[in-house]
């Protein structure tokens, strides 16, 4: 009896799937695989961007049902983001997170959000990039083999140095600075008096510490994350960009996935989102007291002397604008106009 009743239940079964339209493969367009993603970072693990990392492998692992388990590869160990956004493209790194500035050489429109003092503060930043004009930014990814999630924070770049303070507009003069391999960040810096020095980011403690740079320009998080004090004296808060972190997939990986995955995705992103920028601005206040503590000599930029600067790079932010779609930009300058006031 027993043998007749699951052989009755497993035929009702089939006759209920085969009345729906449940085929084996419309079965599997569902639900969870088991997959074992790689995602690279430049940046160590106790970074912000690591910490974001972090949040989103946990929460994605989660919400998966322990099927999908992202390994991080910190501190560069993949290579330099350029690299590792081309491995994307190429569908053998699943995931990262790095600047947009890191990509404008693929989508130029990206070149917006690298504006010399654009945002002036996080709410503003956080509002347009989580607003129409960032999912906009977004939207142009999949075309170029890359699936945006969402933007988390990494804090204002600013310049350090091992020669001098940077009080004034003239004190960047002449000053070795490594900056990111992106053509407005060498023409901002060499605006600026600076003699810029592109190279990948695993490659700039060494420069420093052997002179072959004199400073960089990140936010305070990176340099304690990558203890650049080691290797440098001053700190100078010029604020100039504001230097957002980009969740991104390979579309490859992407293709690859279920609508629930892609679904767990895109939740998980948003939930290391809030928990990553909320994590990051918190660690702001210590990393500037571990600076000091270990010798580092910080300052801010007195109002007058900023908006010297900003006076100073406005032909490049013109130079930029041009280039690009002018209903794009004037969306951006609108946002940026509707968000000045948010605290």
């Amino acid at each position: 009896m027993r043998q007749v009743s699951i052989r009755r239940l497993m035929a009702a079964t089939f006759v209920c799937a085969g009345a729906l339209g449940l085929t084996s493969a419309a079965w599997a367009e569902g639900g969870f695989q088991d997959r074992n993603l790689k995602m690279a970072i430049v940046n160590p693990i106790e970074h912000p961007q690591g910490i974001g990392a972090k949040k989103f492998a946990e929460v994605l692992e989660q919400k998966s049902g322990g099927k999908i388990k992202v390994k991080i590869f910190a501190s560069g160990v993949l290579g330099g983001e350029q690299q590792v956004a081309s491995a994307m493209q190429g569908g053998t790194i699943d995931i990262s997170s790095m600047a947009p500035a890191q990509i404008v050489g693929t989508i130029k429109e990206f070149v917006v959000l690298d504006f010399p003092f654009a945002f002036a503060t996080d709410a503003q930043a956080d509002a347009v990039l989580d607003g129409p004009f960032g999912k906009k930014l977004l939207a142009l990814l999949p075309a170029k083999g890359l699936v945006g999630l969402g933007f988390q924070h990494q804090g204002y770049r600013s310049i350090s140095n091992s020669k001098r303070p940077i009080t004034k507009l003239e004190d960047i003069k002449g000053l070795k600075i490594r900056t990111i391999l992106n053509p407005l960040y060498v023409d901002m810096l060499n605006t600026l008096g600076a003699n810029p020095v592109p190279m990948p980011f695993p490659e700039l403690y060494t420069a420093m510490e052997t002179g072959t740079v004199d400073g960089q320009e990140n936010p305070e998080l990176t340099v304690t994350a990558s203890k650049f004090y080691e290797v440098q004296k001053y700190f100078s808060g010029t604020r100039h960009i504001y230097n957002t972190q980009m969740l991104m997939v390979s579309k490859a990986t992407w293709d690859k996935l279920t609508p629930d995955e892609k679904t767990a995705f895109q939740q998980a992103s948003d939930e290391a989102t809030l928990f990553q920028r909320k994590a990051a601005r918190g660690m702001i206040d210590d990393a500037r007291k571990e600076m000091a503590e270990h010798g580092m000599k910080l300052n801010d930029i007195a109002p007058a002397e900023m908006a010297r600067m900003r006076a100073a790079v406005q032909p490049v932010t013109d130079k930029y604008a041009a280039d690009l779609d002018q209903d794009l930009v004037k969306a951006f300058r609108a946002e940026l106009e509707r968000t000045k006031d948010l605290k």
